[in-house]
């Protein structure tokens, strides 16, 4: 299932740092936003909490989202596909969606799990689907409200 506006495409490392460093100088950066979180996460193990440094780089309005994984069981979606060394490893792409509910109608009715969820309802909320036997990659899916969008770097 592909739907919405394709706008991110997310990378997991060892080194958000390092990454980011490259990123400058080599991209036409318009934006760079990097954070240390954590989350709390709904995996088809159970409910954890997951602390990560993210970087959020905008080139013109394709967002390029850095993933390190610091600590929780929660994270291993993403500590599982780190490569051995500092370099990024391609994971996922985002869709933005308009109308959140509407959008997990159909994901119940489509073919590939649901192996991620969280956000904050009525401000951000994110799934992401395991659509790895079909594109070889997941594919995750975003609604938030507009002040979100545009702190995040979105215009």
């Amino acid at each position: 299932m592909i739907t919405g506006r394709h706008y991110q495409n997310a990378y997991v490392t060892r080194n958000v740092d390092k990454a980011v460093a490259e990123f400058k100088e080599r991209a036409d950066v318009r934006t760079v936003i990097e954070a240390e979180v954590s989350v709390q996460l709904w995996t088809p193990k159970g409910e954890g909490a997951g602390v990560q440094k993210l970087a959020f780089i905008w080139v013109e309005d394709l967002n390029v989202e850095l993933i390190q994984p610091i600590d929780g069981e929660a994270l291993a979606l993403f500590r599982d596909a780190l490569p051995d060394d500092d370099r990024l490893a391609f994971h996922h792409v985002c869709h933005f969606i308009d109308d959140w509910d509407a959008f997990m109608a159909k994901v119940e009715q489509q073919p590939y799990p649901i192996v991620l969820k969280g956000g904050t309802p009525g401000v951000l909320e994110f799934v992401y689907l395991d659509t790895r036997p079909w594109l070889g990659h997941y594919l995750e899916y975003a609604w938030m409200l507009p002040q979100r969008w545009a702190a995040m770097g979105g215009r």
